[in-house]
């Protein structure tokens, strides 16, 4: 997802039994929100189904085309039993993925969307499916002006994306 033109709507994954069983599409929302109903949900540039190894597992992608889309900002605040409960998830990420001992800092404070990408990578890793994660540089995306200055070397989209992990 998206399907092209006639499905041009990004993926929010727990609402989207075609890329994970419906059981899972409920315990991951169980898991990131304590009151789903009308909430935001992240949602993914790019996500397809693809073997990986012998298994069926999946590709997340967040695209970024100019320098001012990684936001080191916190998450919006919201209903406070869903903040809570990100934050949970956003604990339980951390430390499954090391903690601080291990370089990680996943937090719902700053850099949000980059920490909810690793949240949700490892949540569904920890659910039996085989995850590859792609944070994407597009690079002389002149369409994209308006908005910021597009990424022209790749060098400068390494360094963006170094600098803001």
């Amino acid at each position: 997802m998206p399907r092209g033109f006639l499905e041009p709507k990004e993926s929010t994954l727990e609402e989207n039994d075609k890329l994970l069983p419906p059981g899972m599409c409920r315990e991951l929302t169980n898991w990131w929100l304590a009151k789903p109903r009308g909430a935001t949900k992240p949602t993914w540039d790019i996500a397809s189904t693809a073997m990986i190894g012998e298994r069926k597992g999946i590709i997340l992608v967040e695209a970024k085309a100019h320098r001012a889309e990684p936001s080191d900002s916190g998450k919006t605040p919201g209903n406070k039993e869903n903040e809570c409960s990100i934050r949970e998830a956003m604990r339980e990420a951390n430390a499954g993925l090391g903690g601080e001992q291990a370089g990680w800092s996943l937090t719902a404070d700053s850099h949000y969307k980059l920490c909810n990408r690793f949240a949700w990578s490892l949540k569904i890793a920890s659910l039996g499916v085989p995850v590859i994660l792609v944070y994407l540089g597009f690079q002389n995306a002149a369409e994209m002006t308006d908005r910021g200055q597009p990424f022209h070397p790749a060098t400068e989209w390494s360094d963006v994306i170094r600098s803001h992990a």
